[in-house]
């Protein structure tokens, strides 16, 4: 049998803070509002894992750090190999891909790597 998950004060905080944020975010970004600095980590991680287990946010690995997503289900960024500064952005569509895919594509991450227009010049 299953235990469920117990409802708390720094549980519905959490979820609160989840609801505010508008694109993707990492668990410290999450420790660093006011509202969520007497939280520990540990909390918020344990938070973060069930809400994926649970389908409510989905997870990426960003910058070699997971970062989670309330809504985009695909993560793609950029990353400049001279400054190490990365910028997310949208692609939109994989089609390129469908015929690769030996099934029907749920999600994805790209990570595209480079020299930024600003180191290029």
């Amino acid at each position: 049998m299953v235990r469920a998950s117990r409802a708390t004060k720094q549980k519905e905080l959490i979820r609160q803070e989840v609801e505010k944020t508008t694109s993707f975010f990492s668990a410290a970004d999450l420790h660093a509002r006011s509202t969520l600095q007497n939280i520990g980590m540990a909390t918020i991680y344990r938070y973060l894992a069930e809400a994926v287990k649970n389908g409510e946010l989905h997870t990426y690995t960003c910058n070699r750090k997971s970062v989670y997503s309330k809504g985009k289900r695909s993560h793609c960024h950029f990353e400049c190999e001279k400054t190490g500064k990365v910028i997310h952005f949208d692609i939109d569509n994989i089609d390129f891909l469908k015929n690769k895919i030996p099934g029907s594509i749920t999600s994805f991450q790209l990570e595209v790597k480079g020299i930024c227009d600003k180191c290029d010049k």
